[in-house]
C-alpha cells in the first residue's frame, strides 16, 4: 500500500505492528512523502501497540478543575442579568425620591446604549443598514426600551421593590404562551398547570386586604350572609384605583417586557443583537427623556439638587451592569435559545431584589 502525504504532520504516531520503535513527527513538516507498507497504520492522537489495541497518546485528558470552572463561570453569566435587575430594583427604589420615573429611565438606558454601540462598532458589528431593520428597532425601541423602564419606575414609587419584581415575574407566562403560538415551543401539561397557578398568584396580588379578609371570614363561617358579603367585597375594589396603583403598573412592565422579549426574534433577523441592544436602549432612553421634559420638568429641577455621591454611584450602577451588562447578555442568549427556558429565570429575581432590600436597610440603620 503506498500512502502519501503533504502538509504538516502533527500529532500523528507510525507504528508497525512487527517492531516495537514509532516514529511521532508531532511537528515536523513533511512534504510529499511516501510511505510504502502493507502494515502501516496511522492513528491520529493515540498509539497502535503490537496486538492491535489502541491507548491514547495524542492530547492530554482535558483537566476536570478547568471544566468546572468553565461551568460555573458559564452559569454565573447566564443568572448575571436577573441578579442585576432585581438589585437594580432596590437601587432605582432609593434613588427615586431624588429623580422622577421617566428621568430615571432615560438616565438609566441611554448611557448603556450609547456604550453597547460603540462596543459593538469596536467589535466589527454592522449598524442597522434597511428601513425594515430600523422599523424593527423603533418598535423595540417603543416596547421594551420606553415602555418597560417607564412603567417599571412608575410602578416602583408605588411598590416595594420586593413585590414589584414578582410582579414582573408574570412575564414568563406571557413569553410560555406567546413562543408557543409564534415559535412551536412546547408547553406540557405541567407547563399549563404552572401559568393558570402563576395567573391565579398575581390576580391574589391585585385583591385588596379588606377583600381577602372578607373572604377568608366567608370561608370559615358558612353563616355569614354571602350576598352582602359579595357587595362588600364590590365596594372595596372600587374604593380601590386598581389602574393607578403600582402593581398595575408593574404589570404593565412585565407584559411589555414580554413583548420585547419575543419581538427579539424578529429584530434579529435584521440587525445584530448586541448592536439591536444598544440602538433600543438608546432610542427607548430618548423617548423617556423627551416624556419627563413634558410632564416632569415642573418637579426634576429641586429632586435633582438633592443628589449627592451616593446616588450618582447608584445612576452609574443601574445603568453600566443593571442596564448595559445585563440586557446585552439577556437579549444575545434570547436570539440563540429557548425563549420560555431563559424567560423562567427571572423567577431568580424577587429572590435577588428581596435580598438586596434587606442588605440595603440593615446598611442604612
Amino acid at each position: 500500500m503506498n500512502l502519501s502525504y503533504s502538509g504538516e504532520l502533527r500529532h500523528w504516531r507510525l507504528r508497525h505492528p512487527g517492531s516495537n520503535s514509532s516514529i511521532t513527527p508531532s511537528s515536523v513538516p513533511v512534504r510529499q512523502t511516501s510511505l510504502a507498507s502493507s502494515n502501516v497504520e496511522i492513528v491520529q492522537g493515540s498509539e497502535v501497540s503490537n496486538d492491535g489495541s489502541t491507548s491514547t497518546s495524542g492530547r492530554p485528558p482535558e483537566d476536570e478543575s478547568t471544566t468546572l470552572l468553565q461551568t460555573v463561570l458559564t452559569t454565573a453569566v447566564l443568572i448575571s442579568p436577573f441578579f442585576f435587575w432585581g438589585s437594580s430594583m432596590v437601587v432605582m427604589k432609593n434613588i427615586i425620591p431624588h429623580t422622577t420615573p421617566l428621568f430615571l429611565g432615560a438616565l438609566r438606558l441611554i448611557p448603556a446604549g450609547m456604550i453597547l454601540i460603540g462596543w459593538a462598532l469596536a467589535q466589527g458589528r454592522k449598524n442597522p443598514d434597511s428601513l425594515i431593520a430600523w422599523a424593527w428597532i423603533l418598535a423595540f425601541s417603543a416596547i421594551d426600551g420606553a415602555g418597560f423602564q417607564g412603567f417599571l419606575a412608575e410602578g416602583l414609587q408605588r411598590t416595594p421593590a420586593g413585590l414589584g419584581s414578582v410582579i414582573i415575574d408574570s412575564q414568563p407566562l406571557t413569553v410560555a404562551v406567546l413562543a408557543a403560538l409564534l415559535f412551536g415551543e412546547k408547553l406540557g401539561a405541567v407547563n399549563i398547570s404552572g401559568l393558570f397557578v402563576g395567573v391565579a398568584g398575581l390576580l391574589l396580588l391585585e385583591v385588596p386586604e379588606d377583600a381577602l379578609s372578607q373572604i377568608s371570614e366567608s370561608l370559615s363561617n358558612p353563616a355569614v350572609d354571602t350576598g352582602a358579603q359579595a357587595q362588600a367585597w364590590v365596594s372595596s375594589f372600587s374604593s380601590t384605583n386598581v389602574f393607578s396603583s403600582g402593581e398595575f403598573y408593574m404589570l404593565l412592565a412585565a407584559q411589555s417586557m414580554a413583548v420585547g422579549t419575543v419581538m427579539v426574534r424578529y429584530v434579529m433577523k435584521y440587525v445584530d443583537p448586541i448592536m439591536a441592544t444598544g440602538w433600543h436602549m438608546l432610542i427607548g432612553g430618548s423617548m423617556l427623556l423627551a416624556g419627563a421634559a413634558v410632564r416632569e420638568m415642573d418637579v426634576l429641577p429641586g429632586r435633582l439638587a438633592l443628589v449627592d455621591g451616593a446616588d450618582l454611584a447608584s445612576m452609574a450602577y443601574i445603568s453600566l451592569l443593571g442596564g448595559a451588562a445585563s440586557y446585552g447578555i439577556f437579549f444575545y442568549n434570547a436570539s440563540k435559545g429557548n425563549l420560555t427556558a431563559l424567560s423562567s429565570l427571572t423567577f431568580l429575581t424577587p429572590l435577588f431584589a428581596a435580598g438586596g432590600g434587606g442588605t440595603w436597610r440593615s446598611t442604612r440603620r
